[in-house]
């Protein structure tokens, strides 16, 4: 049924033999980057009330941090301001919060890279994805990017995509 099409293919591989991590290594030699076997990351903001992100890998929960919302100067602003971002950060959860989040990513990075992994996607929630969730995303970006990892940030439930 697929002879046609098979006729005017560039290539073909016969995955009969193959176990995925072969396929991966074929399909990446034929169409990758020259080389690149970087794992990128995704670092995203989401809130709670509006639903989980059903495309990540992982789903940290940052509502155990005070509130910038019932702080009536800091409300209307959200996690990208300083002042937000100051009054997340400066609590001692939040830095041992992200002191072990950064750890964690540091260490799964060549366990996922050896097993053909090359996108992850890092959710951190609170309840509206305005203050805490974007405060703490834009940090792990930040600690992370010292390390020399890729990664970018989405600030989902912000309305700035």
């Amino acid at each position: 049924m697929l002879g046609s099409l098979r006729a005017v293919a560039d290539m073909v591989i016969d995955t009969s033999q193959l176990n995925v991590h072969q396929l991966a290594a074929r399909v990446g030699a034929v169409f990758g980057a020259d080389g690149d076997h970087e794992l990128r990351i995704t670092l995203m903001s989401f809130g709670f009330k509006n639903g989980l992100p059903i495309d990540a890998d992982m789903v940290f929960d940052v509502r155990f941090l005070p509130n910038p919302h019932w702080v009536p100067d800091l409300r209307p602003q959200t996690g990208l301001s300083s002042a937000v971002s100051g009054y997340v950060l400066g609590h001692t959860e939040a830095q041992e919060f992200l002191g072990h989040v950064e750890q964690l990513l540091v260490t799964i990075r060549p366990g996922y890279v050896r097993e053909g992994k090359r996108l992850a996607t890092v959710a951190f929630g609170c309840t509206g994805g305005k203050h805490r969730s974007t405060a703490i995303t834009e940090e792990v970006a930040r600690r992370l990017r010292g390390h020399e990892i890729p990664c970018q940030i989405l600030h989902r439930d912000l309305g700035l995509e």
